[in-house]
């Protein structure tokens, strides 16, 4: 499966982005997908994750409450709305597809991954 993920901007604390990653390929809903983000400097760190189904999602801690991941299985894409941003959420985003089901926090568990999209927030 290929995964494009896409808006990623520069936006001010306390606003929104949305970030889609729009899937081609092998049949998307037998996907679990997740993102990811990576500061400069930093590791790549779990952001949120759902399972193929959309029933069952996964948030860090850093995210929960401000963040929300779905899905859309008929257009193949992913979604991550991102409210209430902070500086500490710059980052390169990037989306994930794991083929089976759950919510895996774990990086290596994706088999495919986006090429990312650049979120900067300023304070």
């Amino acid at each position: 499966v290929q995964l494009q993920a896409c808006g990623g901007a520069l936006v001010q604390a306390g606003g929104s982005l949305r970030l889609s990653c729009a899937a081609s390929g092998r049949t998307f809903s037998s996907y679990a997908m997740g993102w990811f983000r990576q500061a400069p400097g930093k590791e790549r760190e779990f952001v949120a994750a759902i399972s193929w189904t959309g029933g069952s999602t996964d948030y860090a801690d850093s995210v929960k409450g401000r963040f929300t991941i779905s899905r859309g299985n008929a257009k193949n894409t992913v979604t991550l709305q991102m409210n209430s941003l902070k500086p500490e959420d710059t980052a390169v985003y990037y989306c994930a597809a794991m083929a089976g089901n759950g919510v895996w926090r774990t990086a290596d568990k994706y088999n495919y991954w986006g090429q990312g999209t650049q979120v900067t927030v300023s304070s």
